[in-house]
């Protein structure tokens, strides 16, 4: 009788998890919805109704000029600020903003602000790209307990989710241009702004666009990304190898670190979690970098829904190549006169760490653009339950390239007045390069020897 008991609860068990993975994704009639009253990517088509978010109206590859360096033009340069949110009316907009930017204006009541514009919905992704979401509408699961995915292909899982966990996917896996080659800087300012630069190197790939991917086994990798830290010169030469896997619980985030000083190559399996940001001063998390990446297990994820807020978009004026850094880096955040604010859709996610697990922040606050899945704004939490940092991104479709991604990504300390600011390309020579092709090869431990010669 234990046995036959045992047998049943068993039998309960895996109808229950294969329930559980039937549903994750939607039917056709559901995902019919895309490309009609949903855009490809799942956001509402429409504007909302008195017209201060306008309809999805996506820009076109010569919606401006692209300079010899690559940098484009601002589409929208001639537009003025509809209005200002300072410290002083913060409280008329309350209802739009989140804790964590309230707590900025509060913090810095005299030059922290909030410009915003007429609404623009312009980011979009390839034709392809559109054809494997609206698959993966119908096909991709989660598995795992929710740390990986099944049938999955090129990005965005889960165009229309249910819960939060799969708008966290639709942010991890969202479309970034397939690969890029990409001169970032870093700064760490001190809260009085003074200031020195790290300058990286990174390589960034997709899977499917390897040179040798073979799409009948894909394997549990997502991307690879390699990172050269090229100057000051005491960190010149230190490269981050990162194989990132899509069941990270199944099969760990891989990682190795070149030291150029030493020259050996060493498994770095601190880079995770809330390990330490490569010379970010203490400043930011190696889930911080992308606004939030890796493995989602050590937290709850509850889906608020949906809101109206105020985020950074449409940053061409930030990315300008006629900046120079110092024009950007001030004292206690970067120069708000350079900034574009529009209200906008975003998903509201909060993560609470499980009980048992461990991590820096125990609670964040995930503010998703409905239009591209990245994260816009997330607040975190910690262990007293005390907002202690804000993440801010400043996004710009690359239209160019149909690519919608970040130009700059702030990590503002409440506590110690110092913030990180890194994705500045201003004065590079070039801007992002899309299309980078690589083969498995060169993201393997004993190809980081060579990279970090100095």
């Amino acid at each position: 009788m234990k046995m036959t008991s045992r047998l049943l609860q068993a039998g309960v068990l895996g109808m229950s998890l294969l329930a559980t993975s039937v549903m994750a994704a939607v039917s056709a009639d559901q995902a019919a919805k895309l490309g009609s009253t949903l855009t490809p990517m799942g956001a509402e088509k429409a504007g909302n109704a008195d017209g201060s978010i306008g309809p999805w109206e996506p820009l076109s590859k010569s919606a401006g000029s692209v300079d010899s360096k690559g940098f484009l033009s601002d589409p929208y340069g001639s537009e003025k600020p509809l209005f200002t949110i300072t410290a002083q009316n913060a409280e008329q907009y309350k209802d739009k903003l989140s804790p964590g930017q309230l707590a900025m204006l509060k913090r810095y009541p005299d030059s922290y602000k909030l410009p915003v514009y007429k609404t623009h919905r312009g980011a979009t992704v390839p034709d392809d790209v559109f054809a494997a979401i609206r698959e993966n509408a119908t096909k991709t699961t989660l598995v795992a307990g929710g740390n990986g995915l099944e049938n999955f292909r090129t990005a965005i899982p889960f165009p229309i989710p249910k819960d939060g966990l799969e708008v966290i996917w639709n942010h991890i896996t969202r479309y970034r241009g397939g690969s890029v080659t990409r001169l970032v800087t870093q700064a760490t300012p001190q809260q009085n702004g003074s200031y020195s630069l790290v300058y990286f190197q990174d390589q960034f790939v997709f899977r499917d666009k390897m040179k040798d991917y073979d799409p009948s086994n894909p394997g549990n990798i997502l991307f690879y990304f390699k990172q050269e830290v090229t100057a000051p010169a005491r960190l010149a030469g230190t490269v981050l190898l990162v194989h990132e896997t899509l069941d990270q619980v199944k099969e760990p985030r891989k990682a190795w670190i070149y030291n150029a000083g030493q020259r050996r190559v060493r498994q770095a399996p601190q880079v995770s979690y809330d390990g330490p940001g490569t010379a970010a001063d203490g400043l930011r998390t190696s889930d911080n970098l992308d606004m939030y990446n890796g493995a989602p297990d050590r937290y709850d994820w509850k889906l608020e829904g949906k809101k109206e807020m105020y985020i950074a978009s449409n940053a061409y004026k930030l990315d300008d190549p006629k900046l120079k850094y110092a024009d950007i880096i001030k004292a206690g955040h970067i120069n708000q006169d350079l900034t574009r604010y529009e209200l906008r859709r975003v998903w509201h996610v909060v993560a609470t760490l499980k009980p048992g697990q461990r991590h820096i922040y125990a609670k964040r606050d995930f503010y998703i653009d409905e239009d591209t899945w990245q994260a816009a704004v997330i607040d975190q939490y910690d262990g007293r339950n005390q907002l202690w940092r804000v993440s801010e991104a400043h996004a710009q479709p690359y239209y160019n390239v149909q690519v919608p991604w970040y130009t700059l990504e702030a990590i503002y300390d409440l506590q110690s007045g110092r913030y990180l600011a890194l994705g500045m390309k201003n004065e590079e020579k070039s801007a992002y390069n899309f299309g980078f092709s690589a083969s498995k090869a060169e993201f393997q431990p004993a190809a980081l020897r060579q990279t970090g010669v100095r």
